[in-house]
């Protein structure tokens, strides 16, 4: 048994905050939601092996009202330390908040981060940590795609 994807909520209109955390922050490539499904809202992202496989999918959906999750979420495993600091910079550049107390804390995995979403003035954060983290199966299952080779892959084994 593999994990085909795992699914996130977000508010009604926060598309574009996700696609700047997932694909911006984190590199993953948005693709293309089911036509049936596209009318929801939300949007959908892949991490790809060196060959091209899936290696990693999160589903963004809709919820309305959001709750965010308290302690629900995914993590992404990357290939080294200096590969985590460089995402953990890129996403403090685009207004997230790395907390690295809990770097060490998984044995086996060193360098974990734990990211959460800088908050905006005027505006209360929408999650804890909407790091590579909140997640729970949807029972989706859209065909693989195969990632070009100059696209950049996050996620990996």
């Amino acid at each position: 048994m593999r994990l085909h994807h795992v699914q996130v909520a977000c508010p009604r209109g926060a598309e574009d905050d996700a696609r700047r955390f997932y694909a911006d922050g984190l590199g993953l490539t948005e693709v293309e939601k089911p036509a049936e499904l596209a009318a929801r809202g939300g949007a959908w992202f892949r991490s790809y092996d060196a060959t091209g496989a899936v290696a990693a999918e999160v589903h963004v959906g809709v919820e309305d009202p959001f709750t965010p999750a308290r302690k629900a979420h995914p993590a992404l495993v990357l290939d080294s330390p200096a590969q985590l600091e460089a995402v953990g910079a890129r996403l403090v550049g685009l207004g997230f908040e790395a907390d690295w107390s809990q770097r060490d804390s998984f044995p086996g995995h060193p360098a974990v981060p734990h990211l959460r979403r800088a908050r905006q003035p005027g505006r209360a954060a929408r999650a804890r940590r909407p790091s590579p983290h909140r997640l729970s199966p949807d029972g989706l299952n859209p065909p693989p795609i195969r990632r070009p080779p100059h696209q950049p892959s996050v996620t990996h084994r």
